[in-house]
C-alpha cells in the first residue's frame, strides 16, 4: 500500500474534541454519590431511623457492588468526591458550633454540665474496658483509648428532632439536653485532640511531653479563638457591613471558618476543631447589620450547603468500610457489645441532670452518635501508628457498626419514654 499522505490539520482537531472531558468521571460519580444519598436518607426517614443512616447504608452497597462488580465505579478513589466530602464535614461542624455561642455554654447550669461530664467520662470508661476485653492482647492501648473517644460523642440534631416531633423541646429535660450537649461537644473534641496527640506520642515514644504540647496547643488554640476571635471578629464583620456587593455574609463567614479550620491545623489540632470555634465565635449580634441586609441569618445561610455537602461525607464513610470485615461474626459481636456499651455508658448520665428531671429522657436524648461519632472515626482512620492506619478494616467497621446502632436506639428510646405517660 501506498502512503496516504498527511494527516489533516483538522483530524487531531476533531479526535480531540470526541475525547472524553478529564472531569466527566467525577461529574458522573458526584451524580451517583448525591442521588444515592437522598435515596438512602428517604428510605431511612420512611423507616422513621435518622438520615445519616441510610446515607452510610448506601456508601456500604456502594462499595459492595465495585466488589461484585468491577466495572461499577468506586467512590471511594475519586479525588474530587473525597474533597467535597472533607469541605462537607468542615462545614458541618461550622453550623453546629453556630447553633451555640459562648455566652450559652457559661448559661447552661449546673445540671448540663454534670450531664455532659458523666456523658463524656462513662462512655470514654466502658468504650475502653471493652476495646481492652474484645480486642486481641496484642492491640496497642491508644487504640481502645481512641474506641472510648469515639463513643464520646453526641448528636444533639437526632435527639433535638425527636423533642421537637413530641412537643418536649422547651421542658426542663429538653434544656437540659441541649445545654449538656453543647458543653459535650467542646469536652469531645478536646478529648479527641488528646487521644490523637497519644496516637503521634506512641509513635514517637515521648508519651509525657507530646501529649502536654498537644493539649498547650489545643487549649491556647481555643482560649485564643474564643477571647481575641470575639473581640476582633465585631470590628471585621463591622466593617464588612459596608461592602456594597450582594450576598456578603456567606462568602464572609464560610472564610472565617476555613481560616480557623486552617489555623487549627497550623497547630496540630484536626481542622474541624477550628471551624467549630468560628461556628462559636460568630455570634448573632456580630453579624446582624449583614443579616438585616441580606434578610437572612448565617444558619439558614449555611444550612443549604450543609444539606449538599455533608451527604457526601457520610455515604463516603460508608463506602470505606469493607462489607467482608463488617459482617463477620467477629466484627458483628464486636459493634452489637461496642454500642451496647455505648448506651449504657451515655444512659447513666441521665442520672447526673438532678432532681426534678426525668433520668431516663435525658439518658437517652445523650445515647445518638451521629454525624459526630463518624467525624471522630475519619478523623481516626487518618492517623499512623508505626507506619500502619491505627484502625484496621474490621475494628473501622465495628466502630461505625456501633455509631449505627447507637444512632437507631437512641431516637426509638428517646420516643418511647417520652411517650411513656408520666406517674401522678
Amino acid at each position: 500500500m501506498g502512503d496516504a499522505g498527511p494527516v489533516p490539520a483538522e483530524v487531531p482537531m476533531l479526535l480531540a474534541s470526541l475525547a472524553p472531558d478529564p472531569l466527566a468521571g467525577t461529574l458522573m460519580l458526584l451524580a451517583l454519590l448525591w442521588l444515592s444519598a437522598k435515596v438512602g436518607g428517604e428510605l431511612a426517614v420512611r423507616l422513621k431511623l435518622p438520615a445519616v443512616t441510610g446515607e452510610l447504608a448506601v456508601g456500604l452497597a456502594l462499595t459492595a457492588l465495585h466488589r461484585l462488580w468491577p466495572w461499577f465505579p468506586d467512590v471511594v478513589a475519586s479525588p474530587g468526591a473525597e474533597l467535597l466530602g472533607g469541605l462537607g464535614v468542615v462545614v458541618l461542624m461550622f453550623a453546629v458550633g453556630l447553633e451555640s455561642t459562648v455566652p450559652q455554654m457559661l448559661k447552661v447550669g449546673a445540671a448540663s454540665l454534670r450531664v455532659a461530664s458523666v456523658g463524656v467520662v462513662g462512655p470514654m470508661a466502658v468504650g475502653l474496658a471493652g476495646a481492652w476485653l474484645l480486642l486481641p492482647a496484642r492491640a496497642p492501648f491508644v487504640l481502645d483509648l481512641f474506641i472510648g473517644a469515639c463513643l464520646c460523642a453526641t448528636s444533639i440534631g437526632i435527639s433535638a428532632q425527636v423533642l421537637r416531633e413530641k412537643g418536649a423541646a422547651d421542658s426542663l429535660e429538653g434544656r437540659v439536653i441541649v445545654g449538656a450537649a453543647v458543653v459535650d461537644d467542646v469536652l469531645g473534641l478536646l478529648v479527641l485532640v488528646a487521644v490523637s496527640g497519644l496516637v503521634g506520642a506512641a509513635a514517637g515514644g515521648r508519651l509525657g511531653p507530646e501529649l502536654a504540647k498537644t493539649l498547650a496547643l489545643a487549649l491556647g488554640f481555643l482560649a485564643a479563638a474564643l477571647t481575641l476571635g470575639r473581640l476582633a471578629t465585631p470590628r471585621l464583620f463591622r466593617l464588612a457591613s459596608r461592602f456594597r456587593g450582594e450576598q456578603v455574609l456567606l462568602p464572609l463567614g464560610l472564610g472565617f471558618a476555613f481560616l480557623l479550620a486552617w489555623l487549627g491545623s497550623l497547630a496540630g489540632l484536626a481542622s474541624i476543631v477550628g471551624a467549630y470555634a468560628a461556628g462559636l465565635i460568630l455570634e448573632p449580634a456580630h453579624i446582624e447589620d449583614l443579616e438585616r441586609r441580606e434578610r437572612h441569618t448565617l444558619e439558614e445561610l449555611v444550612h443549604p450547603l450543609v444539606m449538599v455537602l455533608s451527604p457526601l461525607f457520610f455515604v463516603l464513610m460508608g463506602a470505606k468500610v469493607d462489607p467482608s470485615a463488617l459482617f463477620k461474626p467477629a466484627t458483628l459481636g464486636f459493634a452489637v457489645l461496642l454500642a451496647a456499651l455505648g448506651v449504657a455508658g451515655k444512659f447513666v448520665a441521665g442520672y447526673a441532670g438532678g432532681q426534678g428531671t426525668r433520668a431516663a429522657v435525658v439518658g437517652w436524648g445523650m445515647v445518638p452518635r451521629g454525624e459526630v461519632g463518624l467525624i471522630f472515626v475519619a478523623t481516626g482512620a487518618q492517623l499512623q501508628l508505626n507506619g500502619a492506619p491505627l484502625l484496621a478494616p474490621d475494628i473501622q467497621a465495628g466502630i461505625i457498626g456501633a455509631l449505627l446502632l447507637t444512632t437507631v436506639a437512641g431516637p426509638v428510646g428517646l420516643g418511647w419514654v417520652l411517650g411513656r405517660k408520666q406517674p401522678a
